[in-house]
Formats: C-alpha cells, sequence, structure tokens
C-alpha cells in the first residue's frame, strides 16, 4: 500500500533501525517504545491487521512468532520478553499494517 508507513519503511523510503531482515519479514526498534528494548517484527506483504488475516498468512505468522524469542535474546532480553498484538483502532492499533511488538529490560 501506497500510504502505508510500514510498507514505506520497508520499501527502504524510511529510515529505519533495522533488527532484522530476510524475504519475507523485517523487525526494526519502536521509535516510541515503552521498554528499554523494543522493537516489532512485520510481514513484508502488507496486511492491515491480525484481524485480517489468513490460512494464507500461517507461515509468515508462525514466522515471526519464532523469530521472536531469537531476536529478543540478540537484543539482550536473555530473562524474558513480552509480546503484543494491538488489532484494530478498539485494540490501540495506531499503524495498520500487522507489527508484533518484543519488548521488556534487559538483564
Amino acid at each position: 500500500m501506497s500510504d502505508c508507513l510500514f510498507c514505506k519503511i520497508v520499501a527502504g523510503q524510511i529510515p529505519a533501525n533495522k533488527v532484522y531482515e530476510d524475504e519475507d519479514v523485517l523487525a526494526f526498534h519502536d521509535i516510541r517504545p515503552i521498554a528499554p528494548v523494543h522493537f516489532m517484527i512485520i510481514p513484508k506483504r502488507h496486511v492491515d491487521s491480525l484481524a485480517h488475516c489468513g490460512p494464507e498468512h500461517e507461515a509468515v505468522l508462525g514466522k515471526i512468532l519464532t523469530l521472536a524469542p531469537r531476536l529478543a535474546k540478540e537484543q539482550g532480553l536473555e530473562s524474558g520478553f513480552k509480546t503484543g498484538i494491538n488489532t484494530g483502532r478498539g485494540g490501540g492499533q495506531e499503524v495498520f499494517h500487522l507489527h508484533v511488538h518484543v519488548f521488556g529490560h534487559k538483564g
């Protein structure tokens, strides 16, 4: 989507502090962190929210969730971390491109 902030980050039109990238997903630090370590993992292919996912998204959702612990550990969250998916306006979603927040405190 041409007006999607996260699609612009994927396309390289907006800079981001990247944590990880492959052909399917991108992880980058949140610009408004709520914890000392706070990054997001997004699918590169646009999907508005978790509510818009179907069977065709199972592989990328699985990849995101299995990647989260590895990236959390690499970012210093060795004793644990939280994940969050805001879904829809009522769920607090502000950017309408699916994203999984990973956050916590080092140590």
